[in-house]
């Protein structure tokens, strides 16, 4: 294999991992809060075993990864297919490391965000999870986010509605 024939199924993982994160940001921002809030709103509520239903999202943004993948290794789509299919598995590798591990302990661990931009993802994750309902969230994206000052005047600006009750924001994450 000569350079650019390595270079260029590289560069399509790479972009496909950063376009990632604005795909999760909509579908977050308006599926997830809109009609797919019926699978969401488990994630906005205490869990009460290791599965909730917004677990079946998982699996659905996962199918396009394993086609892309069977297609570029299997079925003779080519190298793109598997590089972006790759990009779309590392993507929902980095969100699991990040959103069920780090944030909110699915697997319980003693990781402490030190670094300012772990702080402030982890912050502004933890400010979206504050507002209990549909409507009012702020912050939508997993790898960029607003600062948590930004999210925090936001929150007082909508007068904290759908915020859910003190005792329950620290449990949630």
């Amino acid at each position: 294999m000569d350079a650019m024939s390595i270079l260029l199924p590289v560069l399509v993982f790479i972009a496909t991992v950063a376009a990632m994160e604005g795909f999760a940001y909509v579908m977050h921002r308006w599926v997830m809060h809109g009609p797919g809030w019926f699978l969401h709103a488990s994630h906005h509520r205490p869990r009460l075993g290791f599965w909730e239903a917004n677990d079946l999202y998982f699996v659905i943004f996962a199918l396009p990864s394993i086609i892309l993948l069977l297609g570029g290794v299997q079925w003779g789509w080519g190298n793109l297919a598997t590089a972006c299919g790759a990009g779309i598995a590392a993507y929902g590798a980095i969100y699991l490391g990040f959103h069920d591990i780090i944030v909110h302990q699915r697997v319980k661990n003693r990781y402490v965000a030190r670094s300012p931009y772990m702080k402030r993802i982890v912050q502004a994750h933890r400010l979206h999870h504050v507002v209990e309902t549909k409507d009012g969230t702020v912050s939508f994206g997993f790898l960029v986010a607003p600062r948590p000052e930004d999210l925090k005047r936001e929150l007082a600006r909508r007068n904290r509605a759908g915020v859910r009750a003190a005792s329950g924001a620290a449990t949630r994450g």
